[in-house]
């Protein structure tokens, strides 16, 4: 037996905010909200214990030290990488430089709240 990524948890200052982001990024919807403020996001048709992890946006006011030692890559499934770059960015997203020479062939964006992810080229299909 093995175990599956069922969830992730994002400690941050507005889960509202990010909940708002991360479902545009993601096409993800709603699926519930704790009395801590933590709101879940996950795929619309599937929820939890799907193939795809669900998000939980968790409020904490404690600062972040540093960059996380973990960070998502995410890829277009229906647009090219330029198309995608730009929805990213209108949603929210901001170009964040870790130090790449401009050759690579992903963009290192951040979310609302700094929390580094990259866009990589290859398409993929959805689920």
């Amino acid at each position: 037996m093995a175990c599956r990524i069922s969830e992730l948890v994002i400690d941050c200052a507005d889960p509202e905010r990010l909940a708002a982001f991360w479902g545009e990024v993601l096409g993800y919807v709603e699926l519930g909200r704790e009395d801590d403020g933590s709101i879940e996001i996950g795929p619309p048709d599937t929820g939890f214990g799907g193939a795809l992890p669900v998000l939980v946006l968790s409020p904490s006011d404690a600062p972040r030290a540093g960059k996380l030692p973990l960070h998502l890559d995410v890829s277009p499934t229906d647009r090219s990488q330029q198309a995608e770059l730009e929805r990213l960015l209108a949603a929210g997203a901001r170009p964040v430089d870790v130090g790449q020479t401009g050759e690579e062939s992903w963009h290192v964006l951040a979310d609302p709240e700094g929390n580094e992810f990259c866009l990589l080229r290859a398409r993929i299909l959805p689920l």
